[in-house]
């Protein structure tokens, strides 16, 4: 009689195991001489970092999308932002409904652990109706988008460019083909045009509220008080990043980067300023001309990011909500500590702390390797980390003139900012047992 062994892959790491498959596939098609324009197969270095900054949605880029890849090279972009947005353990589901095959309960679980669902219960009705509504919204702003580029280049490019740029605004990858006009330009040609910044923020905006608030939305329409906890936190967090942050970058670069613009124009270069550091990656002004409080303000930003089960990264906006409401509560020493007439779970504290401390030591100990094997001054080091680990794609310049040490740790924190820092650790270490005999305890001194 044979016993079966039990698999020790857990849920967490066969998501992370299916984002290396992916990555790897990726860099793969990127390394032939069909994918670069000049026909040219492309080193390997440059290739892996580009399929690890489209997988994991970050825009970071060694070379320039337009002028380095071809429509093949492009295609593939494309292929791994989308991929990398949705999840490729949605796009897998998806194709097993396609094909009628009955989807068990480890592949709802690992849907389940992947899209940050709240419950197990309808995952695949849910699942079916993010898809459904991702290409909906995509498709809507690729038709309005292509409308207003095909004023400037015709078209057949105006639709390309107009798929290109909402897949990649809704997954908050931030790659873009601007290079048309310039290398690295991001949407700068598009500083002030109203329907380019608005669908691209509506995008940025959607893509990262998440998937739970979504449906919530769907379900229960304007009416606030019926919402999930989760929801209202998520929007209300949200709402204030986004306005709070546009207003601080109007006082902070009102005489430098917006000093030659009318009200209008620093309106609109605000919001997006605050929109896009929430790990989209567009830039409509120069983020190496910032002030250097632009430049904290907008780490602050990457560093929150976006929303759990988004396609943003970050600690996630319910990271940072429940953090300041428990700081809030031991500083004023309520034993009670309640939002929208709800506490949180204490487990949800715990979890909060960990995912932020995890964050911060990745970043500080990137920062200091980096610092450690380049001679590029720190604040722009600083800002790379930040963008990396947030999956943002926001840089000052820097991520070409890296060298291959210093890039292998930008995409080791991609990676972990995609999959999640506590995410990655937990598909490291395998989780110990709970020991019934426990160590005595002491008390130590702290703060």
């Amino acid at each position: 009689m044979s016993v079966r062994k039990k698999s020790n892959f857990s849920q967490t790491r066969y998501i992370v195991s299916g984002f290396l498959i992916i990555i790897f596939i990726g860099t793969l098609l990127l390394m032939t001489p069909l994918a670069s324009k000049n026909r040219i197969a492309t080193n390997f270095f440059d290739c892996l970092f580009t399929s690890v900054s489209c997988t994991c949605v970050t825009g970071l880029a060694v070379v320039d999308t337009f002028s380095h890849w071809s429509l093949f090279g492009q295609i593939v972009i494309l292929c791994l932002i989308q991929i990398g947005g949705l999840g490729f353990i949605t796009i897998g589901v998806i194709f097993s409904v396609l094909l009628r095959r009955r989807i068990g309960l480890k592949a709802r679980g690992l849907m389940q652990e992947s899209v940050n669902l709240l419950q197990i219960g309808g995952i695949v009705k849910l699942t079916k109706r993010i898809v459904r509504r991702t290409f909906m919204i995509e498709g809507v702003a690729a038709i309005i988008l292509a409308i207003r580029f095909s004023m400037d280049f015709g078209a057949a490019k105006g639709i390309y460019y107009g798929i290109f740029h909402s897949v990649s605004a809704f997954c908050n990858a931030g790659f873009d083909l601007m290079g048309v006009y310039e290398p690295y330009t991001s949407l700068m040609p598009y500083v002030y045009d109203p329907i380019v910044n608005t669908v691209i923020m509506l995008l940025i905006i959607i893509g990262g509220i998440g998937f739970i608030v979504w449906d919530d939305i769907a379900v229960n329409k304007l009416h606030f008080k019926k919402y999930h906890l989760h929801t209202k936190v998520v929007l209300v967090t949200s709402f204030i990043l986004i306005f709070g942050g546009a207003a601080l970058f109007y006082i902070v670069e009102y005489n430098n980067t917006m000093a030659d613009m009318n009200v209008y124009e620093r309106v609109i270069t605000s919001l997006f300023s605050s929109v896009t550091a929430r790990t989209a990656g567009f830039n409509t002004i120069d983020t190496a001309a910032l002030t250097d409080a632009s430049k904290i303000l907008t780490m602050g930003l990457m560093f929150i990011g976006g929303s759990p089960g988004s396609t943003a990264g970050g600690i996630k906006t319910t990271t940072f909500f429940v953090l300041l409401i428990s700081l809030w509560g031991n500083m004023t020493n309520s034993s009670n500590v309640s939002v929208f007439g709800r506490r949180f779970e204490e487990e949800a504290i715990k979890k909060s702390a960990i995912v932020a401390s995890l964050n911060m030591i990745l970043a500080i100990v990137a920062s200091f390797v980096i610092l450690a094997i380049t001679d590029i001054p720190i604040s722009d080091i600083l800002f790379e980390v930040f963008s990396a680990i947030g999956t943002v794609g926001m840089t000052t310049g820097i991520t070409r003139d890296l060298n291959e040490g210093a890039r292998i740790v930008i995409m080791i924190l991609m990676f972990c900012g995609r999959v999640g820092s506590l995410s990655f650790a937990l598909s490291v270490f395998k989780k110990k047992k709970d020991v019934k005999i426990k160590n005595p305890q002491e008390k130590i001194a702290l703060g």
